[in-house]
């Protein structure tokens, strides 16, 4: 990977919608406050931290593509317009190629549990208005649609490590010459399924929700992506552990005027960091591939306010991956 520079960021969050409202939630260091969620059979609600309503209606939401979509898309076109920033405009005038990569795990799940119902009670009166909704690309595809753009565009899915596969893919694109910038997008929506399936395996964290992007570019800026360790899996000849000694191998030991940005205290996989650091789910809840795209973003962000010098990404996935990032601040002649 050549050099490869972050040029934006964007994020919607239980904290808000916005970087800033994800960075308020940061610096009070608080847990933020949940929400019940009915889970239908049951009396005791789920406890969740869903994204807020936005402050008034964005503009955006009146393109045709975008007045029936999910919650899930129209959050992925929020946070990747917020990295994209003036960009937007050369984008949707044909001037900047820019690529799309979008990274989930649950998916679609809120249409698509609507669709089913709808099948279940009456499949002659399904609306079939809604099946378009329930596919895994469908974020991708409303925000390229918007963007005008027809440059190239992926769906990954797969654990939270699966959002830094999406961000090393993007470089390789700018790389070959694909793109001329690249939005790598993280998102997940709320629905009592998915809070149900977390609350399974994590009954110490909330289930909350949302988006996060990062804009990627060849043309410098102050804040670099430095480094994609590789992916190392979890496998029967590969525990956990290991994949994460392997994920760390490859990364800086960091310093005290450095960041660590990881999913949460509970992994210990950095026990000797000498640095500040900051535990996602701590705060916002487990979103999954959202969560880590918010690693992405305040480590970046961290970056570009010259709070730190350089900040780590370290991302021990739900059941796949091992895998981290280095940011900093870019040396420009």
């Amino acid at each position: 990977m050549s050099r490869i520079f972050v040029h934006g960021c964007g994020a919607v969050s239980p904290a808000g919608w916005g970087v800033p409202a994800l960075n308020a939630a940061i610096e009070r260091g608080i847990p933020l406050p949940t929400q019940t969620l009915a889970r239908p059979g049951w009396e005791k609600p789920l406890q969740v931290r869903p994204v807020p309503p936005p402050p008034a209606r964005p503009v955006y939401l009146a393109h045709p593509r975008l007045r029936r979509a999910s919650t899930m898309a129209q959050h992925t076109v929020a946070a990747a317009l917020e990295a994209l920033g003036e960009d937007t405009t050369r984008v949707q005038a044909g001037q900047l190629r820019v690529a799309v990569i979008v990274s989930m795990l649950a998916g679609c799940v809120a249409y698509t549990r609507r669709f089913y119902e709808e099948v279940m009670r009456d499949a002659a009166t399904a609306s079939p208005l809604i099946f378009p909704e329930t596919v895994f690309n469908a974020p991708a595809s409303h925000l390229a649609a918007f963007l005008g753009t027809t440059a190239i565009n992926y769906t990954l899915v797969g654990d939270e490590g699966t959002f830094l596969q999406g961000v090393a893919l993007g470089a390789d694109w700018l790389d070959e010459g694909l793109a001329d910038g690249c939005l790598v997008t993280g998102v997940e929506e709320m629905d009592w399924i998915v809070a149900d399936a977390v609350r399974l395996f994590r009954r110490d964290v909330n289930y909350s929700s949302g988006a996060g992007a990062i804009y990627l570019k060849k043309e410098p800026a102050p804040v670099e992506l430095a480094v994609v360790t590789d992916s190392f899996l979890f496998t029967q000849k590969q525990s956990r552990a290991q994949a994460v000694r392997k994920m760390r191998a490859q990364l800086q030991q960091g310093s005290p005027e450095e960041l660590l940005c990881e999913g949460d205290a509970g992994n210990a996989a950095w026990p000797d960091w000498p640095g500040a650091r900051l535990s996602f789910k701590t705060i916002f809840g487990e979103a999954l591939l959202a969560s880590a795209a918010w690693q992405c973003v305040a480590a970046a962000d961290a970056v570009r306010q010259e709070k730190f010098e350089a900040a780590t990404v370290s991302i021990v996935g739900a059941n796949q991956q091992a895998i981290g990032a280095r940011i900093e601040a870019a040396e420009l002649s």
